[in-house]
């Protein structure tokens, strides 16, 4: 079996609904991208704090359900919250998909003290969690992924994808 490495975003377009973009890799560093897969959703719930994942679940099934099955997944933000484990998006979306996810925030979230920095091009760090993975593993999967910036080309590709216009 070939491995699938995906990498998935959302955006909420000002129209309404939910956009989600899934890139898809046959190896970690995502170097070459073999896949590039949108997933709509017509309506989405209102952000409560502290529940974010009930924004994001559902569009991020709907692309999901556009491919094959991925073997790990990459999301923008924190598989659990806290050391203890309080359930983010990745935990919950693992809980679902049974697969190892690898959360990559951009910003510090006070009680995710857990999260591992890891610096790429630049100084400021990301801050990555995981589930399914060694945090260890998963802090050098995205050291290592493809791109010179800090935010590593793949999560850069399916940002402007999940923001793109449909057409």
């Amino acid at each position: 079996m070939t491995d699938r490495y995906g990498a998935v975003d959302a955006h909420y377009p000002d129209e309404g609904g939910a956009r989600a973009a899934l890139v898809v890799a046959a190896e970690p560093r995502f170097a070459t991208l073999v896949e590039e897969k949108i997933g709509t959703v017509t309506a989405v719930p209102a952000y409560r704090p502290g529940f974010f994942f009930e924004r994001e679940l559902p569009v991020i099934r709907a692309v999901l359900a556009t491919t094959a099955p991925v073997d790990l997944l990459i999301v923008d933000g924190y598989v659990d919250l806290d050391p203890a484990g309080r359930p983010g998006l990745g935990a919950r979306l693992r809980a679902e998909i049974d697969i190892p996810v690898v959360g990559v925030a951009k910003t510090a979230f006070r009680s995710a003290t857990h999260a591992v920095p890891v610096v790429r091009g630049g100084t400021r760090p990301l801050y990555v969690t995981a589930a399914g993975i060694p945090l260890a593993e998963a802090a050098a999967l995205v050291s290592a992924m493809a791109g010179a910036h800090r935010i590593p080309d793949a999560l850069r590709r399916v940002d402007r994808l999940a923001r793109s216009v449909p057409g």
